[in-house]
């Protein structure tokens, strides 16, 4: 079971950047594959990127392949996405969850939910 916090969201202009970390706590964190979510209003939550337990493992969906970037620090038992050259249609609740994957396509969905960060990218 692992605990997760995200933080690192707020309000920005399109074409900035904003940092997310994913904090974690509990058991053989370096041993789960993290996965980020989204989801904005009236919409359904989807995957946005993930990385496997060493770090040398990540995929992206299409729309942000080139602009956001997966890493994780074991040692900080930390998850981060850098997102540049934001969208409008970046604008949601950003999530992170332990997800079963081994390579491939992010997963549609994971386990240990943390509360979420808003990411809102407006004019």
């Amino acid at each position: 079971q692992l605990q997760l916090a995200e933080s690192g969201g707020g309000l920005v202009q399109p074409g900035g950047s904003l940092r997310l970390s994913c904090e974690a706590s509990g058991f053989a964190f370096e041993l789960w594959p993290v996965g980020w979510f989204r989801q904005a209003p009236g919409k359904e939550r989807e995957p946005v990127s993930c990385i496997d337990g060493g770090g040398d493992m990540t995929a992206y969906v299409d729309s942000v392949k080139g602009r956001f970037t997966i890493s994780r620090d074991n040692d900080k038992e930390a998850v981060y996405l850098q997102m540049n050259s934001l969208k409008p249609e970046d604008t949601g609740v950003y999530y992170c969850a332990a997800i079963s994957w081994f390579g491939g396509t992010c997963p549609g969905s994971g386990t240990d939910w943390g509360q979420g960060t808003q990411v809102t990218v407006s004019s």
